[in-house]
Order: C-alpha cells, then sequence, then structure tokens
C-alpha cells in the first residue's frame, strides 16, 4: 500500500469481499482526507455497507488491505479502536433504555468512566441538544431524535473517525437537515465523516464523493470533479432547463423527439440534454408545437450529482 500520510484517515487498496461466489466488493482502493465529509454513494446492493463493515473491523475481508488513520484494520484493531464511531442504518440501541442510559453504556463500552465520562456525556448532549430526553427511553423517540441519539453514542469516546451508514433514512426533512448541520459542525471541528446516502441533495454536501455501482467503484473526486466528467458532459453537448405549464406532457414530447440525448423533470422544471448545435429556440418550437404553454426563460444550466450517476451507470449496462 502506498506510504500512509498524516492526512489520510481512511485507505483503502484493492479492498475485496466474498461470501462464497458472490463478490459483494470487488477491489476497492479509495483515500479519505481527514476532517472531510466523504460520501460514499451506490444504489442498494452495490456493496456500502459491507465495506463500512470491513473498514469497522466488523466483517473481514476475503483479500486487499485498509487502514484507519495508519493503522491496518484487521492486524492492529486495538489501536484503531477508539479512533472511530459507527452509526448504523437501523436505529441499533437499546430501546428500553432511557437516553442517558444508552450514552452511559456506550461510554462505558469505551472504557469510559467517573469524571471522563460525565464530560463526554456532556458534550454529547449538548452538541446533539438531547437534554430535555434524557430520561425518555429510546424506543420512544422520533425518528430524527433517534439518530440524535445513534450519533451522541457513536461520539461517546471522541473518535476521530465517524462512519455513517444511510444516518437519515427514513425520517422527516427538518429533522433531516437538523441532522447534517451537526454533521457541518462536526466537520468543522476536525472529525472525518464517512457517509453513504441515497439522497442527491445529501451527496451536493460532501467534500469528496465515491461512487460504486455492481460491487465496484466507478470514479471518486469532488462533485465538481466529477460533473465536469467527459462521460457527464460529452463534447459539443449541453444542458438547458425550461419553465412550463405542462411538464409531464412536455416530457414525453421530449423523450420521443429528434435530437434529444435525454430530458428529465427536477422540481417541475423540464432539464433537458442535447447537441450544442441544437438551439434553445428549436426545442422551445418543438414544445409550442404541441401545445406546451413556455412559463420562463430558458437557461443553461450545469450537470447536476443524479446526472453524473445516471450518465456514469449508463454507461457501464452499456458494456
Amino acid at each position: 500500500m502506498t506510504a500512509y500520510s498524516q492526512e489520510t484517515a481512511v485507505r483503502t487498496k484493492q479492498l475485496t469481499k466474498r461470501f462464497g461466489s458472490f463478490t459483494a466488493v470487488s477491489e476497492l482502493s479509495i483515500s479519505v482526507k481527514k476532517g472531510e465529509i466523504y460520501g460514499f454513494l451506490g444504489p442498494n446492493g452495490s456493496g456500502k455497507s459491507t465495506t463500512i463493515r470491513m473498514l469497522c473491523g466488523l466483517l473481514l475481508p476475503t483479500s486487499g488491505e485498509a487502514e484507519i488513520v495508519g493503522c491496518n484494520v484487521w492486524t492492529q484493531s486495538e489501536q484503531i479502536k477508539g479512533s472511530i464511531g459507527y452509526m448504523s442504518q437501523a436505529f441499533s440501541l437499546y430501546r428500553d433504555l432511557s437516553v442517558r442510559e444508552n450514552i452511559d453504556f456506550f461510554g462505558g463500552v469505551y472504557g469510559l468512566k467517573g469524571k471522563k465520562l460525565a464530560e463526554r456525556r456532556d458534550f454529547v448532549i449538548s452538541v446533539t441538544n438531547l437534554e430535555r430526553f434524557l430520561d425518555r427511553e429510546s424506543g420512544k423517540l422520533s425518528g430524527g431524535w433517534k439518530q440524535r441519539l445513534a450519533l451522541a453514542c457513536a461520539l461517546i469516546h471522541d473518535p476521530q473517525i465517524i462512519f455513517l451508514d444511510e444516518p437519515t433514512a427514513g425520517i422527516d426533512p427538518v429533522a433531516r437537515r437538523e441532522l447534517w448541520d451537526l454533521l457541518f459542525e462536526l466537520s468543522a471541528a476536525g472529525k472525518t465523516l464517512f457517509v453513504t446516502t441515497h439522497y442527491m441533495d445529501e451527496a451536493e454536501r460532501c467534500s469528496s464523493i465515491a461512487y460504486i455501482y455492481n460491487s465496484k467503484l466507478m470514479v471518486q473526486g469532488t462533485p465538481q470533479e466529477l460533473k465536469s466528467l467527459p462521460e457527464v458532459c460529452p463534447p459539443d453537448t449541453r444542458r438547458i432547463s425550461i419553465e412550463v405549464l405542462e411538464p409531464s406532457v412536455s416530457l414525453k414530447i421530449l423523450k420521443n423527439a429528434e435530437g434529444i440525448i435525454d430530458a428529465t423533470l427536477v422540481e417541475g422544471q423540464l432539464h433537458v440534454f442535447m447537441p450544442r448545435s441544437l438551439s434553445s429556440e428549436a426545442v422551445a418550437k418543438k414544445l409550442i408545437d404541441s401545445g406546451v404553454h413556455i412559463t420562463g426563460e430558458i437557461k443553461e444550466i450545469n450537470p447536476s450529482l443524479e446526472d453524473v450517476f445516471v450518465a456514469l451507470t449508463r454507461s457501464r449496462k452499456a458494456k
């Protein structure tokens, strides 16, 4: 493996996990910088959760290597035990224990007691704003507050790296935004966050992103780097947005229109991917001639991360 850098939090080289004849993760090589929010994306079954379990030492790899802050995950597990925190996709705390009891329990698991436990308890409660729920059974919390408690327990031992597997799955938009505000605060304080998510707006908030598909890493880089990939922005193409009164009808028209590469709806607007040689006026005429009412200006836009993953997935399927 390449020499460890003091700026590197997580590094893998050809990390592979097979279950019998099924390969869940295939030759994964990634590098995560300290203090960044690293988004690990891919469809269900692509290998995201398996990767996290291997990095946390919960699952042995079939082959390959992995390091956490320079320590081998499997041969130096005791050295890194206190360096990582893990927040699983499903709520996995003790539902019949109170919020305070869960926090104290996980503090004890990491060897905290007395004054040190009290200090860390006070800190994680303050960070997650759990003060008013301390005596409530954790199983009776709402989804958003359960996630805050899970994060508090993952932070209790002051880890350098926190693995969050679909942390906002199943919670409402307000709770989702509030949880991300907490993650930004932790990142600003120097924590490294390794996050899996299905939400494209969350992916946009990450410092760097890796996209895994069918167990293989397809690409990694900053959101802007991914949007500039030639598979996403082929030469002599562009994207435009059009505000229309009949978005669903417009989509059907352009999906079948000659010269259009692709079209989709985003927040009620029509996004069109097309050759640069095709003018916006020509696209507008196609719609108007079909009885569509254009209600706003036609603007050239940059690709979204959703465009990135659609383009990459389609290119892989075509091979």
